[in-house]
Parts: structure tokens; C-alpha cells; sequence
């Protein structure tokens, strides 16, 4: 490798690298070469090599796996997996597009709860409400999407309906419990962005440079406004998509004055 004056060394290295990747030496699934090798090849020290590598790692070109070494990730040309937020309602049945997504999930895990400064201002309640969580690793039975589901249920709110009973129902069976309680439903969604904690990149099957999508549903009572469950979905940007289907909203008509 030809080096150029005023640029760093770990930048040359990367670049290189880079081209091995792009050019098809390097096809996805290879393991590259050790540091001792690469700085070889390359003509520069052990940290520079390394200081490559994460460089490449970031961008999410490599991988890192435990006990085996670094890999050449499979490009990336977007989701290959969606998630589609409608919800179907025939009385009080419901269903949406992503039901068998809940047939393939791991097992759920229930636990108690308290809604915290994200959950309290979504639910319109106080910090520190007792909750029933339950939790799921869903996956698509179509393609490689995953993602990690999280229902909760406010004590106060549901108490008078099944769900207080049944804390593992999926999200439709939740709507179907309360607008059998007498409930008329509607719902809104919030979608927000973050880096992934570690172990939801590792649950995810995530790349380092992976954004994770969250997306926030609160199940409403249409009468009072009142919100009534939370469901938190999150999953990562490169694997899977979220789509709505949007209608649009007509507002009421004023009364003429006479």
C-alpha cells in the first residue's frame, strides 16, 4: 500500500480494505486475515490494522464474532422484512398482517412493572403506576425480520377486564378483551430512533452501525380519550420496515347557525 503523506494511517488501511470488500476479493462471508497479517500486508502496526476494523465495523462491513474473528458482511440493499401496522376489526374481533409474527415468538416473559418517565407521559399517567409487562422475541415466519415486542398493561385500567388475568394475550386478543369490556377502540403511534443496547443488537442479529426503530402503540377508549394499554416494538432499521396504510381524517362539520 502506497502511503500518503497527511492522512492518517488507520483511514489508508480502511480505504484499502474498503476496496478489497467492494472490488469482490473480500466476497461476504469471508474472514479476514489476522491483525498480524493484514499489518503485513498493509506495512503499518497491529493498532493501526485494528483502528481499520472498527472504523469498517461501523459503517456495518464487518462483523465481529465471538471466538472466531472478523467477517465480511453481506451488503445491505434494504428491509427485507416489514411490519404492517393495520388492524382489521369485525366486531369485537380483531386481526393485523403481523398475527403469525406472534406465532413464532419465544416464549413470553411476565413480570410486574411501573410506568417510568417514557411510559407515564404516553399512558397520561402518573410516574411510579403499577404495570404488567410482557415481553416477546418475535420473528418474521417469511423472512429474517425480528423484533422485540413489550405490552403493558396499566393495573388500574385493566383490572376489570381478562387482561388483568391473562397478561400474555397478544396485542389482538388485548383489543378483543376490552372491546368485549365494552371498550370502543382507536389508536395512535409514535416512532422514534436510537442506538441499540447490546444485547438488543445480539436478540435483533443487529450490525453495529444498525439504527433501531421504536414504535410506540397506545389502544385508546374512542368515548374518553382515555389510554388504555402500551405496546413498544422495536427492531432494526436495515433488517425491517414499518408501513401504514393512512387514511384521511375528515373533520366534523359545524353546525349552521340559524
Amino acid at each position: 500500500m502506497a502511503i500518503i503523506r497527511n492522512e492518517a494511517l488507520h483511514k489508508q488501511v480502511a480505504a484499502a480494505m474498503r476496496q478489497s470488500i467492494a472490488t469482490g476479493e473480500w466476497p461476504p462471508g469471508t474472514q479476514l486475515p489476522t491483525e498480524t497479517d493484514l499489518a503485513e500486508t498493509y506495512g503499518v502496526s497491529r493498532p493501526t490494522v485494528r483502528l481499520a476494523v472498527a472504523a469498517l465495523r461501523s459503517e456495518g462491513q464487518l462483523d465481529v464474532k465471538q471466538g472466531r474473528g472478523t467477517f465480511v458482511r453481506a451488503a445491505v440493499h434494504g428491509p427485507s422484512s416489514s411490519l404492517n401496522r393495520t388492524i382489521t376489526a369485525q366486531g369485537d374481533t380483531f386481526s393485523t398482517p403481523v398475527d403469525a409474527w406472534f406465532d413464532h415468538a419465544e416464549k413470553p416473559t411476565v413480570y410486574r412493572t411501573r410506568t417510568d418517565a417514557v411510559t407515564a407521559p404516553l399512558l397520561e399517567m402518573d410516574q411510579d403506576e403499577l404495570m404488567l409487562g410482557c415481553d416477546r422475541l418475535l420473528a418474521d415466519p417469511t423472512g429474517n425480520g425480528r423484533a422485540l415486542h413489550r405490552l403493558l398493561l396499566p393495573m388500574e385500567r385493566i383490572e376489570a377486564t381478562p387482561l388483568a388475568q391473562q397478561p400474555t394475550a397478544t396485542p389482538t386478543e388485548a383489543y378483543a378483551a376490552l372491546a368485549a369490556a365494552g371498550r370502543d377502540l382507536t389508536w395512535r403511534e409514535r416512532v422514534s430512533a436510537r442506538v441499540p443496547q447490546p444485547d438488543e443488537r445480539e436478540a435483533l442479529q443487529l450490525s453495529e452501525a444498525a439504527v433501531l426503530l421504536i414504535a410506540y402503540r397506545i389502544t385508546c377508549d374512542q368515548a374518553t380519550g382515555l389510554p388504555l394499554i402500551l405496546e413498544e416494538t422495536r427492531l432494526g432499521a436495515e433488517t425491517t420496515a414499518l408501513t401504514y396504510a393512512i387514511d384521511a381524517h375528515k373533520p366534523k362539520r359545524a353546525k349552521a347557525s340559524r
